[in-house]
């Protein structure tokens, strides 16, 4: 359970919150204005790329400069299409809720803020029982939050490439490297931080390491920022062990002291703080090799070099024809199953006895 290696080097005096996660991720558009080179779109083929197409293969490059990762292998069988706000979502929220307990919707893409209707998918949400978040690169904020924060957004993650031009144009696809176009999204980010603070929204500042050439833009990041923002450090899925040695370095460069673990049980995505000298505070949000006890074992990809994600949660897409699908690995999409076959299948079972299971070892280790 605590083979991670930054888990292996916290003191046992640092200490160790525990909960359940009762996160449902749902994609609610796919389009997007950056061309991010370790972008996994929650695992579904680029909409743009694919105009027309309902049925596999699916393009996995095309003039939109955009890339999902994992699409050459996850067996995707559907494009995404924008979430609509309407009785059909508000049946598969319950469904889902009343199947698995959740309380959180967290709204992906995509860019959510580019989703003409997100307050009204926010409202709709709040009336299911959900409280509501969302990660936005906040290229359209300033257009899109006030209405949000109105309909009772509670949290928005901000991945932030970049805190200048040339830092976010060094993760972006060939296509949009653009330095103007970069100072651009850099602009809007930053009024969006500016206006998500203001209306009162739970702000936090996410930041992708994918290898030690992106350490500097950790330390440029805490300076604009902290602490008046939530910094939380990212690994990339796609670079593994130089991501992994990128943290180690950052953190020891800093001198960050370890002030907290945070593993939520049911899901293999876990929160680590750390205090700096000054009192700031940072975040690193890592990835501890949990997995579902039938499906993931029969898996091919079940091994410490080719899961990279292992079992991270369920998220919730809708498909052109307006059937919403679950997902349980954005790796392994060919498992996904319309919303009335997964809340009665074998998978949807598995989630709530790993959920219970976790639960139950996480806290005897840590009794």
């Amino acid at each position: 359970m605590f083979q991670h290696h930054a888990l292996r080097q916290i003191s046992s005096d640092v200490p160790l919150r525990i909960s359940m996660d009762r996160t449902l991720r749902v994609k609610v558009i796919d389009a997007c204005g950056l061309t991010c080179t370790f972008c996994h779109n929650e695992g579904t083929p680029v909409s743009a790329d694919n105009p027309g197409r309902r049925s596999v293969p699916f393009a996995s490059a095309g003039r939109s400069g955009r890339t999902s990762i994992y699409l050459g292998s996850n067996g995707a069988r559907f494009l995404s299409a924008p979430v609509i706000p309407d009785e059909s979502f508000r049946t598969a929220l319950a469904r889902l809720r009343e199947a698995l307990g959740f309380d959180e919707v967290h709204l992906t893409g995509g860019e959510p803020t580019l989703h003409p209707r997100l307050a009204q998918i926010i409202t709709l949400a709040r009336s299911a029982g959900y409280t509501t978040s969302v990660t936005s690169n906040g290229e359209n904020g300033a257009r899109s939050l006030p209405e949000c924060a109105r309909a009772g957004l509670d949290h928005a993650n901000f991945s932030i490439f970049g805190t200048t031009s040339e830092e976010l144009a060094q993760v972006q696809g060939d296509r949009c490297r653009s330095r103007q176009r970069a100072t651009r999204k850099i602009e809007a980010l930053e009024q969006s931080l500016r206006l998500a603070t203001s209306l009162g929204i739970g702000v936090r500042a996410n930041i992708v390491i994918p290898n030690h050439s992106h350490i500097p833009r950790v330390h440029r990041l805490l300076e604009r920022y902290s602490p008046q923002v939530s910094v939380r450090v990212l690994t990339s899925l796609a670079d593994g062990n130089a991501s992994l040695g990128a943290v180690d370095v950052l953190l020891d460069q800093l001198d960050a002291e370890p002030e907290e673990v945070r593993l939520i049980a049911g899901t293999s995505g876990f929160r680590m703080g750390y205090r700096l000298p000054d009192g700031q505070r940072l975040v690193v949000k890592h990835i501890r090799p949990l997995r579902l006890p039938e499906t993931c074992t029969r898996c091919p990809l079940n091994n410490s070099t080719d899961c990279q994600e292992g079992y991270y949660g369920v998220r919730l897409y809708r498909d052109p024809e307006g059937v919403f699908h679950v997902g349980v690995c954005i790796q392994r999409m060919d498992l996904c199953l319309p919303v009335e076959e997964f809340v009665a299948s074998e998978i949807c079972a598995e989630v709530r006895k790993v959920r219970e299971q976790d639960l139950h070892e996480l806290q005897a280790l840590a009794a």
